[in-house]
């Protein structure tokens, strides 16, 4: 589904404010808590944009995304990170052929719907 979206946080707070924003602009949400419910979403076809917080315990999103790629599920996926901070340049460049940007929190709401909807275009 082209206006889709997979958003990983383990805030539930994070997750819900997000979910509305996105669909207030007819954007379908789905959402996962952890690194290991957004594989299994993934494991079971979903495929498009996911926006994953980088700091999450037990899996944070990087070693989600190396999850992924080590199962082979990083087939028409786009990913947008979801930090507290920047991400230094060195781990962007690593994990440059599947992460496209991130987004800082705080997130500003009309800066969030332009990006999503930006990379849902790419796909």
């Amino acid at each position: 589904m082209k206006n889709q979206i997979l958003v990983v946080d383990d805030d539930p707070f994070v997750l819900r404010t997000i979910e509305k924003i996105l669909q207030f602009h007819t954007i379908t949400v789905l959402t996962a808590e952890s690194g290991a419910a957004c594989i299994d979403i993934v494991k079971n076809g979903y495929r498009g944009l996911v926006l994953m917080d980088v700091s999450m315990p037990k899996m944070d999103g990087w070693q989600t995304i190396g999850k992924l790629k080590e199962e082979g599920l990083l087939d028409g996926i786009i990913i947008s990170m979801l930090t507290a901070q920047e991400i230094p340049a060195e781990e962007m460049q690593y994990y440059k052929e599947n992460v496209v940007d991130y987004i800082t929190k705080p997130f500003d709401s009309v800066e969030l719907v332009t990006i999503v909807k930006g990379h849902l275009n790419l796909l």
